[in-house]
């Protein structure tokens, strides 16, 4: 196995819902395995056997992994500083993604557009309240 580094998010108990509309989204691969698919003997918690235990969503230059919050605690996720930021080849492919978010019940957070230092950059909340942060190059 190589190295590899991935983000890991934490949603009350909408990770499935959450990382399937994500696949419908940017395609890519999606594994998905709930507590009820694994022995459970010896756990140190009795979880719901359908909580998401874990879940990986492998896409082009990177991979989201993920599983439902345990511990009951509410762990916010809009509003806080934290995105994912998803480059992409072209500005177009970023306004469709960022499309695809929206009309799902998302909603614009920073117009894509040309930043200053000249790529393109944007930002739109999905509806499970993570903000996507968009860049592309610009054209050289």
């Amino acid at each position: 196995m190589s190295t590899s580094l991935a983000t890991y998010i934490s949603l009350p108990g909408t990770t499935a819902e959450a990382f399937e509309h994500w696949h419908e989204v940017f395609g890519g691969e999606l594994n998905l395995m709930r507590y009820g698919d694994t022995p459970m003997e010896g756990m140190p918690f009795e979880p719901d056997p359908q909580a998401v235990a874990h879940v990986t969503l492998s896409l082009p230059g990177g991979e989201l992994a993920g599983g439902d919050v345990m511990d009951g605690k509410d762990y916010p996720v809009r509003d806080t500083a934290y995105s994912l930021l998803y480059t992409v080849d072209t500005p177009d492919e970023a306004r469709e993604l960022i499309g695809r978010l929206v009309a799902a019940g998302g909603s614009e957070n920073m117009p894509f557009e040309q930043a200053p230092w000249g790529d393109w950059y944007g930002q739109a909340f999905d509806r499970f309240g993570v903000m996507w942060a968009f860049s592309a190059a610009a054209a050289r």
